[in-house]
């Protein structure tokens, strides 16, 4: 039974520098796939050691390995000294050993407390003590310099709020050995710098950080080593100081960082879809165009108004005022399948959530949209669906064992693909991308940026949404900077700097802030 928040945060007494964990030929077969080779790799207290490598290098399965989710094929875990199995989740947050994921997976249903202490709770003669779980979860929220209240649900944060209670439950059960996966794909700038305190504050207690991040700039803001994982192969470990983001993309992807933005020019076509004095729940009085064979970007902070924009635009949410023309007529867009009848397709921001059916197959997935066209009425061509999801896996080189797999099974980046191939048959004539590159590596990252001048070639039209400003700055032809649900900027290709841009997103808050951010 838990009754103090001091006893649930206890401040871990570690000798800094120490080897705590060490892997020796640490290997995970599966039939037919070799997911990690044997890896040796020492990991010391008090460090932040960064994993980088690209989707499929072998990153998540040493998360399970490490966590106990899975058992290993062979090779040896040593713990502080001595040999261990690893062989539950159990085993290993009882060692120290914790891990904050990508994905929150916590209850959205319960309060931000009753989080907390889950599997812990406060009671006393079988009865939860609530309130005061709520002041004690309240008191070690606010220790780690987190602005958010303990007694709501969880589900009413932001996904950015709810990874940060994520990080808060991980590091108040004596936790020595820390993985944050992909921690800050979701969080604002604001967000993830509390993030970072908090992270430069474990290692000063002695805990072990393991850093999992496709973005190279946290790595070398925070990481003291970083190891690089290819193919299930461990390919070296750099002193952060004595390394680059050049060598390290080389190192992941075996070619050079200049091959991985990859923009291609054409020159503008008719207009697709223009929207005019356009207003709807969270933004107002947006007008814009998109051209055949053109990538609009749009740039903001999280709830800038971007999204909301979009989804309008796609008939997920009905405007308030203002006009939507698609190819010089204007329509009345009120509803996804108006969107996707007249030739729209969105990609959204929460793959998981809304843009993938995870416990149905990645064929299946794939061929979504076009069942209608594939069938006559009565039934599935099942010819016709084994070719154009054969065709999609080979065109986006997805990596799945078959059509058949789940796509849960797959990483991030291979999820993303599905999302974007399913749309590919369909013949979609405006492509609407939200944050299509969240928690994708930078391989992926190329791959999917050489679609986008794929469909450009076919005389598609593109909105990128991007909240990494030098993804949509490369890219974007036309960008729009959108602040407090307004369009305030407009800039042609590398018309302005990433500090204009960046001010112009950020002056609202800079002026309330007394232009200190």
């Amino acid at each position: 039974m838990i009754s103090t928040a001091q006893e649930l945060h206890p401040a871990p007494v570690l000798e800094q520098g120490r080897t705590i964990l060490e892997l020796r030929g640490l290997e995970k077969r599966y039939p037919g796939t070799h997911a990690l080779k044997p890896v040796d790799l020492a990991f010391k207290s008090g460090e932040i050691h960064a994993i980088v490598g690209e989707n499929g290098a072998g990153k998540s399965t040493l998360i399970k390995l490490l966590t106990g989710v899975m058992p290993r094929t062979s090779g040896e875990i040593v713990w502080e000294g001595q040999s261990a199995a690893l062989a539950t989740p159990h085993e290993a947050m009882a060692l120290g050993i914790n891990a904050v994921h990508q994905e929150v997976v916590l209850c959205r249903h319960l309060t931000v407390a009753a989080n907390m202490f889950l599997g812990e709770e406060n009671s006393r003669f079988g009865i939860l003590q609530q309130r005061a779980m709520v002041r004690q979860a309240q008191t070690i929220i606010d220790d780690l310099g987190f602005d958010l209240p303990a007694h709501v649900t969880l589900g009413d944060l932001t996904i950015g709020q709810q990874q940060l209670i994520a990080a808060a439950r991980a590091t108040v059960r004596g936790t020595k050995f820390l993985i944050f996966d992909e921690p800050t794909a979701y969080l604002t700038r604001k967000e993830a710098d509390q993030l970072f305190t908090l992270i430069r504050r474990l290692k000063g207690e002695g805990v072990t950080i393991i850093y999992i991040s496709h973005r190279m700039e946290e790595v070398f803001e925070l990481a003291d080593r970083v190891s690089v994982l290819r193919d299930g192969t461990l390919v070296g470990t750099r002193n952060i100081a004595e390394t680059n983001d050049a060598e390290l993309v080389k190192m992941m992807i075996n070619r050079s960082i200049e091959q991985v933005y990859h923009k291609e020019h054409f020159t503008p076509g008719a207009a697709i879809i223009e929207a005019k004095n356009l207003s709807g729940k969270g933004f107002e009085n947006v007008s814009m165009t998109v051209r055949a064979g053109e990538i609009v970007g749009l740039y903001g902070l999280i709830g800038a108004g971007r999204s909301e924009f979009v989804t309008t635009l796609y008939g997920r949410h009905r405007k308030s005022a203002g006009q939507i023309l698609w190819q010089g007529k204007e329509v009345q867009v009120n509803s996804e399948h108006d969107a996707i009848k007249l030739g729209m397709a969105l990609a959204p921001e929460s793959r998981r959530d809304q843009g993938l059916c995870l416990n149905l197959p990645v064929g299946f997935n794939l061929s979504l949209p076009i069942y209608k066209r594939i069938s006559n009425n009565l039934l599935i061509s099942s010819t016709q669906e084994k070719t154009q999801a054969d065709r999609q896996i080979a065109d986006l080189r997805i990596k799945t064992p078959t059509r058949g797999a789940l796509a849960s099974s797959l990483s991030g980046g291979n999820q993303q693909k599905i999302v974007i191939g399913k749309w590919l048959a369909h013949g979609a004539k405006l492509f609407i991308f939200d944050e299509p590159t969240v928690g994708v590596d930078v391989g992926t990252k190329a791959e999917i940026y050489r679609l986008f001048g794929a469909l450009l070639s076919k005389g598609a039209g593109i909105i990128l949404i991007s909240s990494y400003l030098p993804e949509v700055y490369e890219l974007a032809d036309t960008l729009h900077v959108f602040r407090r649900g307004k369009l305030v900027a407009t800039h042609g290709f590398h018309a302005a700097s990433h500090e204009d841009i960046l001010s112009q997103a950020l002056a609202e808050k800079q002026e309330k802030l007394g232009g200190q951010i």
